[in-house]
């Protein structure tokens, strides 16, 4: 019976080489490193520019599109949907994710971040700055102050990379 067990093992193997009629190349295995987190569009760390120059190289355009690296201030507690950066002066920009296609993790804020995408002036209405104040979780009060548009800049990301 172990004769016939082997030999089926032998001739299955044999078949399934047989089916493969390429060339086997070897191929190497770079090591992956585990301290980045992708989202996204595939992106790299390269040309990224510090998230407090944004502001300088906005000035007189509507929009940029553009490479950054910066720290995470917040992110969507409910969904991971947005996510605020700091972008210098103590000010921030809300960062949202092309077609709402990923999201970030929700314990990511204070982290380096490179984002690629456009940036631009945008106004958000009440309505959307009392959402984003409930998703990050003030109280009732909190969000009942908010009573006037906010003039800011914003950013679209296609891809993501946080640092662990």
């Amino acid at each position: 019976m172990k004769k016939l067990l082997f030999a089926a093992s032998i001739a299955t193997f044999f078949l399934s080489a047989c089916g493969n009629h390429q060339e086997e190349t070897k191929t190497e295995v770079s090591s992956v490193d585990t301290s980045l987190m992708y989202f996204g569009d595939s992106i790299t760390m390269d040309g990224a520019v510090a998230a407090d120059q944004l502001m300088t190289q906005l000035t007189g355009k509507d929009s940029i599109q553009v490479k950054l690296t910066g720290t995470i201030a917040e992110v969507c507690q409910k969904k991971g949907c947005w996510m605020n950066m700091n972008i210098g002066n103590d000010k921030s920009m809300k960062v949202r994710f092309k077609d709402y296609a990923f999201f970030m993790p929700k314990d990511a804020a204070g982290k380096t971040v490179f984002i690629e995408g456009w940036a631009y002036n945008d106004t958000i209405p009440v309505n959307e700055l009392k959402h984003y104040a409930e998703d990050a979780g003030q109280t009732k009060e909190e969000i009942e102050k908010i009573t006037e548009p906010e003039i800011s800049i914003s950013f679209e990301a296609n891809g993501v990379i946080i640092k662990k």
